[in-house]
């Protein structure tokens, strides 16, 4: 079979980017196992000693549940959280980037809350709405930010020519918003989705550990570490390490496969 000079590029580029990508994590693995060994303490288990911990949460569970239903129960208040984000995110960083006079009387009450970290409302989210709902709203403050400003941004990187240009042809704000500025603005917000993922999966794993109802990952950690279970607890954070970069990594691949469709990209 004959490949063109560019598809053999491209296969050069991935093989060496696993390539690395594999170096670099038996790197990792190896300084682990060897800190562990020297540190001579429970606390860091060695790698050998977190894979059986890992196969034993799948295989039998921990406290009567399942690994699925733990990670199930913190994978739905994450989609709720992120759902919640996107519908008023999306919108309003579409309009503030459009409208100046809205985006000046609004930025100064946004430049108030974006500092607060997400994890200083989960007291009073949690504690003070409900157990159930806080930690899904402690989500959305986590992805609402990163996803309303990477959109306000982006409509506001819009090439003025293109506008110049919808308008020379006669559309009128509504076309202009909906046609040019809506699309252009997709890349941006893919790209606060990414962000806002990864920001979004730290929160949910915090929120647990303060609510007294979650039966999620979060909640796991906190009861593991309580009980002495180290093998167990780093077990559960290669748990949420791994959701995190299937989240993003699929939110990176949407990102390029829309903007592609779209021809913003």
């Amino acid at each position: 079979m004959t490949f063109r000079y560019d598809d053999n590029n491209k296969y050069h580029r991935f093989g060496r980017y696993a390539l690395v990508t594999a170096m670099s994590l038996v790197a990792f693995v190896l300084v682990w196992w060897v800190v562990s060994i020297i540190a001579d303490t429970n606390v860091l288990p060695t790698p050998l000693e977190t894979v059986n911990a890992l196969v034993d949460f799948f295989e039998d569970g921990y406290l009567g549940n399942s690994a699925w239903d733990y990670i199930w129960s913190s994978l739905k208040l994450f989609i709720q959280g992120f759902l919640l984000a996107m519908v008023l995110a999306v919108p309003l960083g579409l309009v503030l980037g459009f409208s100046k006079t809205l985006n000046t009387f609004v930025t100064p009450v946004i430049e108030v809350l974006r500092p607060i970290a997400p994890m200083a409302w989960a007291p009073v989210f949690i504690y003070g709405i409900s157990y159930g709902t806080g930690p899904i709203l402690v989500v959305f403050i986590g992805i609402f930010f990163p996803l309303l400003t990477n959109i306000i941004f982006g409509v506001k990187k819009i090439d003025p020519t293109l506008i110049d240009a919808a308008r020379t042809l006669g559309a009128n704000k509504l076309q202009l918003f909906t046609k040019v500025m809506a699309p252009s603005a997709v890349p941006y917000v893919m790209n606060g989705i990414k962000v806002g993922l990864g920001v979004g999966w730290m929160c949910i794993v915090a929120a647990e550990m303060y609510s007294p109802m979650s039966l999620g990952v979060g909640y796991c950690i906190s009861n593991m570490c309580m009980s002495g279970l180290w093998p167990s607890t780093f077990a559960m954070l290669i748990v949420i390490a791994v959701l995190g970069i299937l989240t993003t990594t699929t939110a990176e691949y949407l990102q390029k496969y829309i903007s592609k469709r779209m021809g913003v990209e």
